[in-house]
């Protein structure tokens, strides 16, 4: 036994001598360590497979690295501003001459757009011999000879008088609207003080002469176009007047109508409508109108 032991000590230390050469190269230093081989891991290749949903996971893959912002929903602000075009400033709406029955007031007046859905009535060559300043006042019915006034239409302005040095004016046409061809009348009054001891027709406020106003308005473009679908909830009122061309012109507010359903049946946004309507003020979409007022859908009769 104590031999097998002995035998096995010097074969060990042998083999653990002889290993320790192996190790030394032939001048006896260790040679450098080798460096273990390199391990990688695959990258995962997306495949096409397609999901529940029809994507594919290429694209799920390309989704979660470049993230999309959701498209928002419409909404109001992003509908276009409503427009009417305007006619160029200096355009001549309309022109005449004023001369009274019995030929005491001559006159040549011009109504001129100024560009910016306004316009302006322009007097020129104004003579008068009577005893009293005259005035002018644009009307949408005409008026006769000798009629009292207690309105002075619109664009009321006196001309001054008595005069024969020719005397010019240029009165802001406020209130005519967008389109003023409604006003057919143009309407010379004595603007004689209240109690003027002067004869009864040329009193103050009689109507002098009357001068009918031919207009020619160019065509206008607008992208507001209201077209009636019938009543609904909340907006169940009548249509009350139309244009030439079978547009809803006015709509009659009905209890309970809200603008928001107002504007939805004719097609149109809050704002456009708001805007055919200055008068109109709204705390959000869903106010509730006044019963029984109209409400205007012509672009023209703004």
């Amino acid at each position: 036994m104590n031999r097998i032991v002995t035998v096995g000590a010097v074969v060990l230390a042998t083999v653990a001598l002889s290993g320790c050469s192996l190790l030394r190269g032939s001048d006896g230093a260790l040679p450098a360590p080798s460096s273990p081989p390199a391990t990688t891991t695959p990258t995962p290749t997306p495949t096409d497979t397609a999901t529940a949903d029809g994507e594919s996971a290429a694209d799920l893959l390309e989704a979660s690295a470049n993230p999309r912002t959701p498209t928002p929903e419409p909404t109001e602000a992003a509908a276009p501003a409503p427009t009417l075009t305007p006619i160029p400033a200096g355009t001549v709406l309309a022109q005449g001459d004023v001369a009274s029955p019995k030929g005491s007031i001559h006159f040549h007046f011009r109504m001129v757009a100024n560009g910016d859905d306004t316009f302006t009535a322009q007097y020129s060559g104004v003579t008068s011999t009577l005893p009293v300043p005259i005035g002018v006042g644009l009307f949408d019915l005409s008026r006769k000879v000798g009629d009292g006034l207690t309105y002075h239409g619109v664009g009321d302005h006196t001309l001054g008088g008595p005069t024969s040095t020719a005397v010019s004016a240029n009165v802001p046409l406020a209130g005519s609207g967008v389109d003023p061809s409604h006003l057919g009348t143009l309407v010379t009054y004595s603007a004689a003080a209240p109690g003027q001891d002067v004869p009864v027709e040329i009193a103050s406020d009689k109507v002098l002469a009357v001068t009918t106003v031919r207009w020619s308005v160019p065509a206008r473009t607008t992208n507001v176009h209201p077209k009636d679908s019938g009543a609904r909830a909340n907006a169940t009122g009548p249509v009350t007047a139309t244009t030439a061309g079978g547009a809803p012109k006015s709509y009659t507010v009905a209890p309970d109508d809200l603008i928001g359903d107002v504007a939805a049946r004719f097609g149109i946004t809050v704002r456009a409508l708001v805007w055919l309507n200055e008068g109109v003020q709204v705390f959000g979409e869903d106010q509730h109108l006044y019963e029984g007022t109209t409400l205007n859908l012509d672009p023209l009769g703004r």
